[in-house]
């Protein structure tokens, strides 16, 4: 809520996904933009999916943006 309450709106996620990922670092909050992560069924691989941003390791952000 403080990028988007800072930032306003009407900015495209690509800004706001910038925006968090700042405040991430000066929190000392450990994450990743553009994660690749492997999407498996059955043992199998059957696709690949792009997070937004990863954080910790262990929570998937999907950011969305809308007028």
């Amino acid at each position: 809520m403080q990028a988007h309450t800072e930032l306003g709106y009407g900015f495209l996620e690509k800004i706001y996904e910038n925006a968090l990922m700042v405040l991430f670092e000066e929190n000392g909050i450990n994450a990743e933009q553009q994660f690749p992560i492997k999407v498996r069924f059955h043992g199998r691989v059957v696709g690949d999916y792009i997070a937004d941003i990863l954080v910790e390791n262990s929570i998937i952000l999907e950011l969305k943006a809308q007028d």
